[in-house]
């Protein structure tokens, strides 16, 4: 029995080798889990053409939000592991949600075969330019006098901006109270017109307001300061290194995708990623790129982001029933 067990799959290795060969054959669908507007929309868009252009075959951008990301990367999990549903996901979707709540619908572990790392960008903290505060010291002074308590929003329950708002709360030792949305856009939205106070969110989508003044920036989230904003103190500058929340982005397949097609979609991955103009879009929105992390070691980040935030999410309470 064994032998021939092993016979036929000898005889079914040039099929499969050929069969990955071929791949792809047909267009690729990557979700986004969570509406437009978003970081996570914008770094889908930038990487989409130029993968396609390099695998031959279109890659079509499906946004699924909701439940903090977990129903995008449920339908991912649940596709055929064949290479043609990817998601894009980050340290919110995959990581932080499957911490908070308490009924995920796969094991975050199995469920997804790591692609790629696209790249890592610390959080902003910024406040509507109503609430009287430039640092972070002052925020806490603020919020300390304010009845009621700051609102601070997020794109989502187990969000890295959930995360991040309970974080800086805990550190600065203030209530502040928690509105999720169903993604940035409507989050940013809602901090533009003033009915929430403070939002911490990758950088990208934050950029043009705080340019324009729309939005204040009191700090960086992170160890160094964004090459996107040299001018803005991290939270270790000002007094916080507790503060430091990052935000990572990937591409993942369906768990039980055949090597050789994750390491076609690396590869078409890591070329998008070294041209030029791409590095510069993504750097200009704040993420720092990292093309060259393998499977492997995109892999081991993951594991190690979740056992990050493990004990942020149970200090601050953020457990979801």
């Amino acid at each position: 029995m064994r032998r021939r067990a092993l016979v036929a799959g000898l005889l079914a290795a040039p099929a499969i080798a050929r069969a990955d060969a071929a791949f792809p054959d047909r267009p690729i669908r990557l979700v986004i889990p969570w509406p437009p507007g978003g970081t996570n929309d914008i770094v889908g868009r930038l990487v989409t053409e130029g993968m396609a252009a390099r695998l031959g075959q279109p890659v079509v951008i499906e946004n699924r939000g909701g439940a903090g990301g977990m129903l995008g990367a449920d339908v991912v999990a649940k596709a055929p592991p064949d290479g043609y549903t990817l998601v894009l996901g980050g340290s919110g979707s995959l990581t932080i949600t499957s911490l908070v709540q308490a009924r995920v619908p796969y094991d975050v572990a199995t469920a997804f075969a790591p692609i790629g790392l696209i790249g890592l960008g610390p959080n902003v903290i910024t406040v509507h330019p109503a609430v009287p505060a430039r640092t972070l010291a002052e925020l806490q002074a603020v919020a300390r006098a304010a009845s009621p308590p700051l609102v601070y929003a997020s794109p989502g329950v187990g969000s890295t901006g959930h995360a991040a708002g309970a974080m800086i709360a805990q550190a600065l030792d203030v209530p502040m109270e928690h509105i999720p949305y169903r993604g940035t856009g409507p989050a940013l939205n809602d901090l533009l017109a003033g009915r929430v106070q403070v939002f911490t969110n990758a950088l990208a989508p934050m950029l043009p307001a705080i340019q324009s003044g729309a939005l204040r920036a009191i700090a960086i989230a992170g160890r160094v300061r964004s090459a996107a904003m040299p001018g803005l103190p991290t939270t270790g500058e000002q007094g916080f290194p507790q503060i430091e929340a990052a935000t990572w982005f990937g591409l993942l397949a369906t768990g039980g995708t055949p090597p050789g097609r994750v390491l076609r979609l690396h590869a078409a991955l890591g070329d998008t990623l070294a041209e030029p103009e791409v590095r510069r879009r993504l750097l200009e929105g704040g993420l720092e790129v990292e093309p060259s992390a393998s499977p492997e070691e995109f892999a081991r980040y993951f594991a190690e982001d979740r056992a990050r935030w493990a004990p942020v999410v149970r200090h601050a309470g953020m457990r979801v029933d």
